[in-house]
């Protein structure tokens, strides 16, 4: 007959309760709450980044990795893309990883290999990430590819895993979200293939709550931090011209801003329709990560949005409903984070790709959109919009 343990395991989630309570402490005190509904918001995202942690730290092995949900609609961090879906599974750069998938119709799926520290290692070429058009896909959209140390023939769709890689991230992008399907993807490591994980010990578990409790006070520095680092130093209610982005993919260029708005103020950003396979805009809030993108329109890509006949997509980013099917809510957020992302680009944009912005009084809005009689939308019709938005939501299968 087993033993009973001879160390008590009450203390097991100690380190996990003083991070939550650490964390809880930095949310509360965030210079930038001004009200109850910034308070609320930071205390719903410490909720989100709790339940993260947690699932994080239990698929943080890497000898039968297996891909979660990097960050989603409750769980959200890094002002996330909300026609993103992003996955990720845990990998170390001595072992073979074998990828299999089947390609659906969304407008982009990209793999980028991460450090621990979440900077890119190499993969061939130089990149830190590629998208599909890397990859050789059957005509019934299966592919396969593998990631692995260097080898000799190592045939097609084989990416050498940098020195201290640690994971690989899959991001998988949305044009329509009530058209569009995603595909399939599993990992296996080869060499563990066929056999079964230990099962876990009391102090694997410690370790597992205190890894947790790291994880949550490392996300929460960082991208309390990040809009500092990239956005606050620009002129408020402003966009830069198209640049690559920082860290992030090697086909993504940005446009990035901050806003900072009264009720009788709204933004009215002027952007060329691009031939890009995807372009969107989103609003964040202050501590980094996307407004309610299902109930509310808080963000538009150039598959949602009307398109003027001049082939301009005219936004207004205001409070109040000026009218228009391109009308951003602000849900009540004054202040935030301004996005423009281009994805899958095969050519360098320049500033004509890019946004005009303009801070107007609300009144000012109708005399500034040259369609507004073909942009305008009544209640019902905005309704439609949103309903549209919660049942792409739910095809997705997000939650």
């Amino acid at each position: 007959m087993s033993q009973p343990p001879t160390e008590p395991a009450a203390d097991l989630t100690e380190p996990l309760r003083a991070a939550i309570a650490e964390a809880e402490n930095l949310v509360a005190t965030a210079e930038f709450i001004r009200d109850e509904r910034d308070l609320a918001e930071g205390y719903d995202y410490l909720a989100g980044s709790i339940q993260a942690v947690m699932q994080l730290s239990r698929a943080h092995g890497t000898s039968h990795p297996y891909f979660v949900t990097s960050t989603g609609p409750y769980t959200k961090m890094g002002l996330d893309n909300p026609d993103t879906l992003y996955y990720h599974a845990n990998v170390e750069p001595g072992a073979e990883y074998l990828i299999t998938g089947t390609r659906g119709n969304t407008v982009d799926l990209s793999f980028q290999v991460l450090k621990g520290d979440y900077s890119a290692t190499d993969v061939p070429n130089g990149d830190d990430a590629f998208d599909d058009r890397r990859l050789d896909i059957a005509a019934d959209g299966s592919y396969q590819l593998r990631f692995g140390p260097p080898k000799e023939d190592p045939g097609p769709n084989y990416f050498v895993l940098g020195e201290g890689a640690s994971t690989l991230a899959v991001r998988e992008v949305y044009g329509d979200w009530n058209a569009e399907r995603r595909g399939t993807i599993r990992i296996e490591r080869v060499d563990t293939l066929g056999t079964a994980p230990a099962a876990p010990t009391v102090d694997q578990l410690r370790k597992r709550y205190r890894a947790a409790g790291r994880m949550l006070l490392q996300r929460i520095h960082t991208w309390f931090n990040f809009p500092k680092w990239f956005y606050l130093d620009l002129p408020v209610n402003t966009l830069t011209e198209p640049r690559l982005t920082p860290g992030g993919l090697s086909t993504q260029y940005s446009s990035v801003g901050h806003f900072d708005l009264a009720d009788d103020q709204a933004l009215v950003i002027t952007v060329p329709k691009s031939d890009m396979p995807y372009q969107g805009f989103q609003l964040g809030s202050r501590w980094y990560i996307s407004l309610d993108y299902v109930n509310h329109q808080t963000s538009l890509n150039s598959a949602q949005a009307q398109v003027d006949p001049d082939g301009m997509i005219r936004m207004v980013v205001a409070a109040r409903d000026p009218g228009i099917a391109n009308w951003i809510e602000t849900t009540g957020c004054t202040r935030g984070i301004l996005q423009l992302r281009w994805q899958r680009v095969d050519r360098p944009l320049t500033a004509v790709d890019g946004p005009a912005i303009e801070l107007v009084p609300f009144e000012k809005v109708r005399d500034l959109l040259p369609h507004y009689e073909y942009n305008s939308v009544d209640e019902a019709g905005w309704q439609e919009r949103i309903a549209a938005r919660q049942r792409g939501f739910a095809q997705r299968m997000l939650g």
